[in-house]
């Protein structure tokens, strides 16, 4: 990975190099004490964050953190420590704990670094594009946001307050080793635009309804204009004044696409190393198995370009691959580290510290199966556009959340809806999946269109 470029272009204070050394110093150290294996990593952060709300500077922050964190194995022990301190003495200190940790730690069979074979070698390591610093003074973060706040508050006499609008730019770089050969690192960056309008109807009783939207890309040349922020926003919070509550019902339900980013992150959840071997998966012994109806899959791609989920190789340096994670349904690989592999008796996938560029795909989704398509597909239900509380149950898949959005009727949006809860199994949820839109979003390391379920019970007055 291109990393020369770090310390001039971003504001850093160490090298590559720099970093470079520290491990090698790290790992020479553990080595020299006893350590059978040892892994560092050195890694700084930096960037700036400004907030501002009614047309006036709230915040400005800027941050800046760096660490070394060494785990040290005595045989099949393990210890971890880390400090902020980069001084010889402070290096040698923190060795000196995690080898003493190991010591006293039980003896785990299965722990260890990674096999060499899977751990990722110099020449497979490409550049993805990740690393775009913004330089970016606190004066033109501001403008920007308020930019973005005045669009908002202009598009309607509706809009009538904020809840603020906030720029944020943040990059940080690393260099990671252990001893079973891997050495690596790169630089990368995130940038991000968000606002949060209210909207109100004057002789409703203060009926008032707040939305947000944001932009968040790794070059900040791709973000989204402030402008088109803002007065999204604004719609947003303008199509949610006057809404109803509605009987209790069962019907079909169809999740807007940031939503339906969760319902993939319950599955990633699901079929993770962690979950499986503790057995606090409501989809234990899934592999082969249909979860989802045969026109779905799921594929993940570390190697996008930019990609905010894009990596050569995991948090232990084993090489990533692109790979069908669910094939017409049937569930073909699950997410483990080293650890949890050898925990169930398989191969690591390069998922420690999660996964890379998930995207749920429909075979049976068409180029126009916009938001107006998925609507006209839903008939007669629910369209979610938010959802409240943390009502899943990751054991055994009960799904209860406090949501808000829209009555449709004969495909066509009749009024907003509040104050309901939405309740189903994940299981069935994920087999009763009828239709997947085109209208793809991308949340974090997830892309998903708008996903339509065939039923749910929705709860009302």
């Amino acid at each position: 990975m291109n990393t020369s470029r770090s310390a001039a272009d971003s504001g850093f204070s160490y090298s590559p190099a720099f970093f470079e050394e520290l491990v090698d110093t790290a790992l020479a150290h553990a080595k020299k004490i006893g350590a059978t294996d040892a892994g560092a990593e050195a890694s700084e952060g930096c960037g700036l964050s400004v907030s501002v709300r009614r047309g006036a500077l709230e915040n400005v922050e800027r941050n800046r953190d760096k660490s070394l964190g060494v785990t040290v194995y005595a045989r099949q022990r393990r210890g971890n420590a880390s400090t902020s301190d980069f001084s010889r003495q402070a290096i040698e200190q923190t060795v000196q704990a995690a080898y003493d940790i190991a010591r006293y730690t039980a003896e785990d069979p299965v722990a260890g670094l990674p096999d060499e074979a899977d751990v990722v070698r110099a020449g497979e390591v490409h550049d993805l594009d990740l690393f775009h610093p913004w330089a970016l003074t606190s004066e033109e973060a501001a403008r920007i946001a308020l930019e973005c706040e005045a669009a908002a508050l202009a598009t309607s006499r509706r809009i009538t307050n904020s809840e603020g609008a906030g720029v944020s730019a943040q990059q940080s770089h690393f260099f990671s080793a252990h001893t079973h050969g891997f050495r690596g690192g790169y630089a990368s960056s995130r940038h991000s635009l968000s606002v949060s309008p209210i909207a109100s109807l004057p002789g409703r009783n203060g009926d008032m309804q707040r939305d947000a939207w944001y932009s968040s890309m790794r070059d900040a040349h791709e973000l989204a204009s402030p402008a088109a922020v803002g007065r999204y926003a604004a719609e947003r919070a303008l199509a949610r004044l006057g809404g109803r509550k509605i009987r209790t019902t069962q019907c079909p339900v169809l999740f807007e696409s940031p939503l339906a980013a969760g319902l993939l992150g319950a599955y990633v959840q699901a079929t993770s190393g962690g979950a499986l071997y503790r057995k606090s998966s409501f989809l234990p012994d899934s592999l082969g198995k249909a979860v989802f109806p045969s026109h779905v899959d799921v594929t993940e791609d570390p190697f996008v370009p930019r990609g905010k989920g894009s990596s050569p190789f995991d948090e232990e340096g084993v090489r990533t691959r692109a790979r069908k994670v669910v094939d017409a349904g049937r569930v073909q690989g699950y997410f483990l580290s080293t650890y949890s592999a050898r925990k169930l008796g398989m191969k690591t996938t390069g998922n420690a510290g999660g996964s890379h560029n998930l995207t749920l795909l429909s075979r049976q989704t068409r180029p126009g199966d916009d938001l107006d398509a998925m609507l006209r597909k839903l008939g007669t239900g629910l369209f979610v556009t938010e959802l409240i509380g943390q009502g899943v149950n990751y054991v055994t898949g009960d799904y209860s959340r406090g949501a808000s959005g829209f009555w449709v009727e004969k495909g066509r949006i009749a009024y907003p809806v509040h104050e309901i809860t939405i309740a189903g199994n994940l299981k069935d949820m994920f087999k009763g999946i009828a239709a997947i839109g085109a209208d793809i979003y991308t949340y974090g390391a997830k892309s998903v269109g708008s996903i339509l379920i065939d039923r749910m019970k929705v709860a009302g007055a």
